[in-house]
This record gives structure tokens, sequence and C-alpha cells, in this order.
């Protein structure tokens, strides 16, 4: 099994979706079900916000169910990706105050989705490791695996936003 892109093998998760901090759930498309197969994790209306960065059809959420929709690669994110991701981060950290329930997701529920997390949690006063390591012990050690990621959370994504469009 793979992760999308040019990832190196690692296995689906064992579970739709991981609590990471009350509230706030990060989770993928598909997952590695008790039967040891692929199952594909659909969203009906178990969150009042849905976060999706790699949306797939027929995986919800559910009508009425707030959902906002930010594609971006599991890679190298230019200026206007990185503003998206900072978008969702501020409204799942607004939605969290309002004591909504907020799930993140991208195929795997493993990078795309850790990167919104990870930033939601530093505006909520973590430092970078701190959100790493919260993620990686909920959801699993292959949680942010991309590099890539996680030198853009030690720098800060305004950070790594300014130097991406000063590359542009």
């Amino acid at each position: 099994m793979r992760t999308r892109g040019e990832q190196p093998d690692v296995p689906a998760p064992d579970s739709p979706w991981s609590e990471i901090v009350p509230g706030l759930w990060m989770g993928g498309h598909e997952f590695t079900g008790r039967s040891g197969g692929l199952e594909f994790a659909v969203v009906r209306d178990e969150f009042d916000l849905v976060l999706t960065l790699l949306r797939l059809p027929g995986h919800g959420p559910d009508d009425g169910v707030e959902h906002h929709v930010w594609p971006i690669p599991d890679g190298p994110l230019d200026g206007t990706q990185l503003a998206g991701v900072m978008r969702l981060a501020q409204a799942a950290d607004d939605a969290l105050e309002d004591g909504r329930r907020v799930l993140v997701r991208c195929y795997h529920g493993y990078n795309r989705s850790g990167l919104v997390v990870a930033h939601a949690l530093i505006r909520a006063g973590h430092t970078a490791e701190e959100a790493i390591m919260m993620i990686r012990a909920r959801r699993g050690p292959w949680a942010l695996h991309n590099e890539l990621f996680v030198e853009y959370l030690q720098a800060g994504l305004d950070t790594a936003r300014l130097l991406e469009e000063l590359a542009e």
C-alpha cells in the first residue's frame, strides 16, 4: 500500500480518523479495516466542519455539514497553497473555540492533514515540536513523514509562505 505521490511505501492507517486534541480530528479517505484490507473512509455527519485537502467523490460529508476543500499536493507548496493551509487552520481553531467537532482529511491522513492540524495547534499555543509529537502519538508514526512539511512547521508557515513567494 502506498500513499499518494512519490512517497516511500507506508502502511495505510488502521482507523479512518484520529482525535488529536478534544474536538480536532485528522484522517483520510482510506484505511486498513479489521479484515486487513483497504476500506473507504466516508464522512457522514460525525463532524460539524470537514476540511478536505484531497477530494474524492463519494467520500462525503453529508449535505448540511460545513465543508471546505483546498486541494494541495503532498510536496512543495507555493505561497498561495500555504496561505490556504493557514486559512484552514484558522477555520479549525475558530470552530473548536465554538465547541464544534472538526475533521481535517487528506488521502491517508498523514501529511497534508497533519500540516493543517499542526498549524492549528501552533496557533493555539503549542510549539512546532509539541504539535508534531502530539500528532504522531495520536495518528501514528507515519504522520508528518513528509520532511518538507516538518520544515515548513519548524520555520513557521508565515515564514515559509514569504520565502516561497520570494522564490516565485
